[in-house]
């Protein structure tokens, strides 16, 4: 006779893939690989490049615009006489600051509205999806200008900002998957064994889930770091705070005049950007079975 207070094998409970065939498949990826080390050389600048290159950000060292390789400074200074190497390295901070924050709110609210509506299903659904529809046809660009008019072109509030309007995939990623997996015999068999919805969602469904998941979250880094940008291009920043938006955003009425003070910092978003998508794709890779079991 089955005793269904017996525990569930956690080999049956979570079936997930293999760390070391995962780590192999993203490594035979190259320019996921490529990728990669462009996003660490990214991070280590943000992290160690400020203390490291010593310049004051928002001090005006020398004459304004001056071009790069001038006067000692290697890309040059702003319309106010800045150094811009210094402004973007410090702006990398900012930017992946915001970029990491933006996405991890997003996630947590998609999670969050997906789970729940795909494990439950029924009117739970209904109503959780249709909020998520509501989302998904705002204008994106324009809820979030909305927000920061209304609440203040602070840090904080961008970042809200933009995690506010960029859940809906992860929602509809999170449903897809809890609904396929909580159909599969593992999750049925940890239901019979007594596990209750909470366990069955945070730690039956949700580790099987992830994979999608974490592609999807690497992939909104980047695109909150565009979306950083765009609203800083439209005037919508703090002035007080360097970031590489800010700094196209100052610079944008001189594009004519010294297109390189809005080409350099773009070109930082572009290869960051770039490299983020690169290992976003690396991973898709990596965590997909069907891929793997080619």
């Amino acid at each position: 006779m089955t005793d269904f207070a017996t525990p569930v094998p956690p080999e049956i409970e979570q079936p997930r893939a293999p760390l070391a065939e995962t780590t192999e498949m993203f490594l035979h990826n190259h320019a996921a690989v490529a990728g990669l080390i462009v996003l660490v050389l990214v991070v280590l600048a943000a992290i160690f490049g400020p203390s490291l290159y010593g310049v004051d950000p928002y001090e005006m060292v020398w004459a304004p615009f001056t071009p790069p390789g001038s006067e000692g400074y290697l890309l040059g200074t702003d319309y106010l006489g800045r150094d811009l190497l210094a402004g973007i390295l410090a702006g990398a901070r900012v930017s992946l600051t915001i970029g990491m924050a933006a996405a991890i709110m997003s996630v947590f609210i998609g999670i969050t509205i997906g789970a729940v509506a795909g494990f439950f299903r029924g009117w739970v659904e209904e109503v959780l999806m249709r909020v998520t529809e509501f989302f998904q046809v705002l204008p994106t660009l324009l809820f979030s200008m909305v927000i920061v008019s209304l609440f203040g072109a602070s840090l904080p509030v961008i970042t809200v900002a933009i995690g506010l309007v960029s859940w809906t995939a992860v929602a509809r990623i999170t449903r897809a998957e809890f609904m396929r997996i909580r159909e599969l015999e593992y999750v049925m068999a940890a239901r019979a064994s007594g596990a209750g919805n909470f366990k069955l969602i945070f730690r039956v469904v949700l580790p099987n889930a992830l994979p999608p998941i974490i592609v999807q979250a690497a992939l909104m880094v980047g695109t909150a770091i565009l979306f950083e940008a765009g609203l800083s291009f439209l005037g919508l920043t703090d002035p007080n705070v360097v970031s590489w938006g800010q700094i196209i955003g100052s610079n944008r009425p001189y594009i004519l005049d010294a297109n390189y003070t809005v080409t350099l910092p773009g070109l930082a978003i572009f290869v960051t950007v770039l490299a983020i998508s690169l290992v976003g794709d690396g991973l898709n890779d990596a965590l997909n079975p069907r891929l793997r079991a080619r």
